[in-house]
Order: C-alpha cells, then structure tokens, then sequence
C-alpha cells in the first residue's frame, strides 16, 4: 500500500479542509500516479472534493465512523481494517492513502511506499502528518527530485521506502 501527499517544511498538509497549496506539477503527479487505481481517504477529504463527487477513474474508499453515509461511486467502509481488506480484493491495482490527516497516520503502518511532495515553505495550518524524515528506524529516502519551482516556492518530489 501507497500513501501520497503533499507537506510543507512542518509537515502540515493542510488548513480548514483545504490544501495548502495547489501545485500544478503537484496535482498532475497525483492525477497520473492515481488514475486508473485505488484511493482510500477519509470522508472529509471525499467532502472537499468538488461537489463532494469521488474522483474519476479510480475506486475510491471512503472510511467513516458514520454507518450511514452514502456517496455515489465510492465504496463506503467503517474501519481501517476494513479499508485495507476492501483495497485488496484489487490486487491488480495500487492502492494509494490520500487523507486526511488522521487516515494518513492510522493507514501509515500498512504502507510501504510514501510519496512525498515537499514544499520547502511553511503555511497556516490545522492537520499535521508524522514527519517522516525523524522516523528514520522506519523509513528512508529512496528517490528525490531535483528542486522544482512554482513562482517563488521550491519543492522536491520524493519516494520514502519503509526500512525491511
């Protein structure tokens, strides 16, 4: 299992259920690295989705404490656990964790793969993921960009590999 996200320096990935920053470079990674698999989030990041919609192309799993929630197009679960047992019955796909913060943090022991875009800048933010770089027993950097730009901002795409 994949986990995909951008941070900033603080590792905050966002504010009042937005992101901190769009990325045009950032948001066609994502769209090009998911397309075509599974995407397991959080019923908040479904919720800030335009029109609440799932994304297109992709089985999307919602995870939810409320046992009622529907959402056309998306496979609706109720538990981590579930989550993962769900991804799995697409064994000819990846599955990619996209958020929110707190589905990144109890879906981070099942991942393998993190890609990460980090932005070398520091936002307002609300929602925080473990720092990867200080889990160093656990994970390393396996690949890392050149620096990239956007206007005055820099940022670097990064593969971390979970230590065997």
């Amino acid at each position: 299992m994949n986990l995909i996200v951008a941070v900033d320096n603080k590792w905050a990935i966002g504010y009042k259920n937005d992101l901190l920053i769009s990325i045009p470079d950032d948001m066609k990674f994502f769209r090009e690295t998911t397309t075509g698999n599974v995407i397991i989030m959080g019923r908040k990041t479904l919720n800030s989705f335009p029109n609440g919609r799932p994304l297109k192309n992709r089985v999307n799993i919602v995870i939810t404490k409320d046992t009622n929630f529907k959402a056309d197009g998306a496979i609706v679960v109720n538990s981590i656990e579930e989550a993962v047992k769900e991804a799995e019955k697409y064994n000819d796909k990846e599955a990619y964790v996209i958020g929110g913060g707190s589905i990144y943090e109890q879906m981070l022991p099942y991942c393998d793969t993190a890609y990460v875009t980090y932005i070398d800048n520091s936002y307002s933010a609300d929602t925080f993921i473990p720092n990867l770089d200080k889990l160093t027993d656990e994970w390393y950097i396996a690949d890392e960009s050149d620096e990239c730009t956007y206007f005055d901002i820099e940022y670097y795409f990064r593969t971390y590999k979970r230590k065997k």
